[in-house]
């Protein structure tokens, strides 16, 4: 029973990371159908806001507290510069956003490599994050849990709880949840759908700031960092549904505790396949996603 446990809370530490991950992916792709490719490069720049401020302000604790808030402004406003510069003139071509947001991402490894080194480095955990949890399993053995991965997981359901708030009490969440709808319809009703769309993109690319100061507690970081996370968070957010919160929370817990499971009998190549194959096989019998997102749309 122990280590059942303990494979169940690696497993929804996992999901926790691809949510944060997600959670800005759930926004941009389901609303304005960008596949972001460049998504992965805001996490990078997220986590080496952190790497940054440790070398500005004395103390691990301080400087990833200060870390959250400046990495959301960092990489949200890189998405936007983003949004504004390319994206807004191929919001018809979704493969043309692909392509294109691939190429930046290349170029902002690239400006990393250049800024930072190429070789990876590792941040410093505040004290308190560095230990673990001992608790009691039912079975009588005793079950630990990492201090890094309870914040990870709370942090992933604070993200969820107050993105949830913005867009269902908030005035720019109607906007949102109106151009998701119809977009024309929102368009000829008064809602500037260009401003709307600059700012989802801000909290989008905000999200994975954030997911990049908590990926700095798993491990090294690194120029190429957000391209091995990436593909995870695209089929996390399909399989949920596109633009839906919901499923996106769901499924990544769901292939994070899938994933521990498998890797705890094989190893971490082999549980890669094998969930790969799971999510090939759920889409053939379910190609719209876990949830389908109702739309006032007419096409």
């Amino acid at each position: 029973m122990t280590v059942v446990l303990s494979q169940l809370f690696t497993g929804i530490s996992i999901g926790a990371v691809l949510l944060l991950v997600a959670l800005g992916l759930s926004l941009t792709f389901g609303q304005m159908n960008v596949i972001n490719m460049a998504h992965g490069e805001f996490i990078m720049a997220g986590a080496y806001t952190v790497h940054v401020l440790q070398g500005t302000i004395s103390g691990a604790g301080g400087s990833l507290l200060v870390a959250l808030p400046v990495a959301f402004a960092v990489a949200g406003a890189t998405g936007v510069a983003l949004e504004f510069l390319l994206i807004r003139r191929l919001y018809a071509r979704p493969l043309d956003t692909l392509l294109v947001t691939w190429g930046v991402s290349l170029m902002l490894q690239q400006v990393a490599r250049d800024v930072f080194g190429a070789p990876n480095v590792q941040t410093r955990a505040p004290g308190v994050l560095t230990g673990s949890v001992q608790a009691v399993s039912p079975g009588g053995g005793d079950l630990v849990l990492a201090s890094s991965r309870l914040f990870i997981l709370a942090l992933a359901l604070l993200a969820v709880a107050a993105l949830a708030l913005v867009l269902r009490l908030t005035a720019l969440g109607r906007r949102i949840r109106a151009v998701v709808q119809n977009r024309d319809l929102a368009a000829v009703s008064g809602i500037p759908t260009g401003r709307v769309d600059r700012l989802t993109f801000f909290l989008g690319s905000g999200l994975a700031g954030v997911a990049g100061v908590a990926l700095t507690l798993v491990g090294p970081i690194g120029p190429t960092m957000g391209t091995n996370i990436i593909v995870d968070a695209f089929l996390v957010v399909v399989v949920g549904g596109i633009g839906h919160l919901k499923g996106t929370v769901i499924v990544a817990f769901v292939l994070g505790m899938l994933q521990s499971m498998v890797e705890y009998s094989a190893t971490v190549s082999v549980a890669k396949v094998l969930v790969f194959l799971a999510i090939v096989a759920f889409l053939q019998w379910r190609p719209q996603g876990l949830f389908t997102l109702r739309t006032r749309s007419l096409a």
